[in-house]
C-alpha cells in the first residue's frame, strides 16, 4: 500500500463535485440494498403517463389523487461508525431519518404506504484516501473535516485499515411505496 500522505493528498487534491463516485472504484465498496431500486425504477416508469424526480421531500406537493411515490431514502445512522470515528457518540442523531417516522409523516400529508423496508448495507474502506475523500464529498458527516485537524484520527484509523485490510461501516437505506389517497370533492 501507498505512503499514508501520498493517499492523503491525492484524496485531498480530488475533484468531489457531482454526484458520481467512480474515485472510489477499488478503494472502497458499499453494498446495494436487495430491491434493487434501479430496476424498481426502470420496471414502472414505462407504465406512468408522467414522473417527477426532484427532491420532494415526501411527495406531498406533487402527487395527484392515485399517484404514487416510490423513494429510496438514506436511513437512520448511515455510516455512524465512520461518522463518530471522528466526531464522537451521537445518540440524537442516530434517531434521524427513522422510517417509522417518515412513515407516519406520509400518512399526515394523505398517503397511503404500500411498502416500508430497510436494508443495512456493509461499506468497506480500503485506503485512507478513500475516507479522505468520502468525508470531502459527504461534508455533512463530519462539518468541520479537514486533514489538518482530523491527522490524528487519520493516522489510527490509516494503521486500523493496514493492519486489518479495511474499516467497515454500514449504511441503511429506506425503501418507501405510498399512494395518494383521493381526497373528497366538495359539493356544488
Amino acid at each position: 500500500m501507498r505512503a499514508f500522505q501520498e493517499l492523503v493528498d491525492e484524496a485531498a487534491a480530488a475533484d468531489v463535485s457531482g454526484w458520481s463516485f467512480d474515485w472510489l472504484d477499488g478503494r472502497a465498496t458499499e453494498q446495494r440494498p436487495p430491491w434493487r431500486y434501479s430496476r424498481l425504477l426502470t420496471s414502472r416508469l414505462p407504465h406512468s403517463p408522467t414522473a417527477l424526480d426532484i427532491g420532494t421531500d415526501g411527495g406531498e406537493r406533487v402527487l395527484q389523487d392515485g399517484g404514487s411515490y416510490l423513494a429510496q431514502h438514506v436511513g437512520p445512522a448511515s455510516a455512524f461508525e465512520l461518522i463518530e470515528y471522528f466526531r464522537g457518540p451521537l445518540p440524537h442523531e442516530r434517531f434521524a431519518r427513522d422510517p417509522h417516522r417518515e412513515v407516519a409523516a406520509a400518512r399526515r400529508a394523505g398517503l397511503e404506504i404500500v411498502e416500508l423496508r430497510t436494508a443495512r448495507c456493509r461499506m468497506e474502506f480500503f485506503d485512507i484516501g478513500a475516507v479522505v475523500y468520502t468525508l470531502r464529498k459527504c461534508a455533512w458527516w463530519v462539518p468541520d473535516f479537514t486533514v489538518e485537524q482530523h491527522r490524528a484520527r487519520l493516522e489510527r484509523l490509516d494503521a486500523h485499515i493496514r493492519t486489518h485490510g479495511v474499516f467497515v461501516a454500514h449504511s441503511t437505506r429506506t425503501l418507501i411505496e405510498a399512494n395518494r389517497v383521493p381526497r373528497r370533492r366538495a359539493r356544488k
